[in-house]
């Protein structure tokens, strides 16, 4: 190889290199920029879930009527499949649909967090980030409808929390720690390839059935090895909140998957839209 060719390889990889660093670079400032005006992104989510049900009498505790019909309804019909104890089983549940909703119901809005926010993404000056935390925030109001479900169920079983339950507070935290850089990642990916959002909606369906939600692990046949909901992210993150809330504590596996998921989807959520940011008003 020519000395010229050395020199030119060297200069295409240090360009390369500064790119993914000038990317990075402008990725975390968008998102500093969006925590020092968080005020605004929590002021629409909450606009978003009051707008949602605007002239209703019992607002979004209709959706926590109808996660109450469904825990129910689902409660009844496999509890008697599985033949686990009622109470048991209904704690289970309970707590299992209301975690679940809430990731999945935050990444397929996400899916589209862009797209419904094109008005303001073209007209207003605003750093991106922000769209996402109000997306976050919405969901987690409706999360905080939801949960009043929980202690309804605790009093009807005849059971009651300790002081394990606080081990849920961390555990949600890095649960909406995970669903940020997913959120990012999906709103970038949706944006460009409209297609993608009934394709991650699709996967979630599937992901649904696939994570202990409305099955126990412990009801698997034998035959059916550990590694089924093992290898699943999504089973490690309901864990962290679940477990607490049902007395017991969550798995150090859990924790570690969990941590290690974060660490590397923010790294490359964080690369991922530091080198795409740009074009999301060309694709609105």
């Amino acid at each position: 190889m020519t000395s010229e060719a050395v020199s030119s390889a060297m200069h295409h990889s240090v360009g390369s290199s500064g790119m993914r660093k000038t990317g990075a670079r402008v990725a975390l400032a968008d998102m500093v920029e969006s925590l020092r005006s968080i005020r605004v992104a929590l002021v629409f989510g909450w606009q978003d879930v009051a707008q949602r049900y605007r002239r209703s009498r019992i607002g979004a505790f209709w959706l926590t009527l109808n996660t109450a019909i469904f825990i129910a309804a689902i409660g009844l019909i496999f509890g008697t499949l599985f033949r686990a104890p009622a109470g048991e089983f209904l704690l289970y549940l309970g707590v299992s649909i209301i975690v679940w909703n809430f990731l999945s119901t935050t990444i397929a809005e996400g899916c589209t967090t862009f797209i419904a926010s094109e008005g303001i993404i073209l007209q207003v000056r605003m750093p991106l980030f922000i769209h996402i935390i109000r997306t976050l925030w919405r969901n987690v109001i409706i999360l905080g409808h939801n949960i009043v479900i929980f202690p309804v169920v605790l009093f009807l079983v005849g059971d009651f929390l300790d002081w394990k339950a606080l081990l849920a507070v961390p555990g949600l935290l890095l649960l909406i720690l995970n669903l940020a850089w997913l959120t990012l990642v999906c709103a970038l990916i949706c944006t460009r390839f409209r297609d993608m959002t009934q394709v991650f909606t699709n996967f979630l369906q599937v992901m649904f059935y696939l994570t202990p939600v409305m099955w126990m692990t412990r009801t698997l046949p034998e035959r059916v090895p550990s590694l089924v909901y093992e290898v699943n992210p999504f089973y490690h993150l309901l864990q962290l909140v679940r477990m607490p809330l049902l007395g017991e504590y969550p798995d150090g596996i859990s924790w570690i998957v969990a941590l290690g998921v974060a660490v590397v989807g923010w790294t490359w959520a964080i690369i991922f839209f530091g080198k795409y940011r740009w074009r999301v008003a060309y694709w609105l």
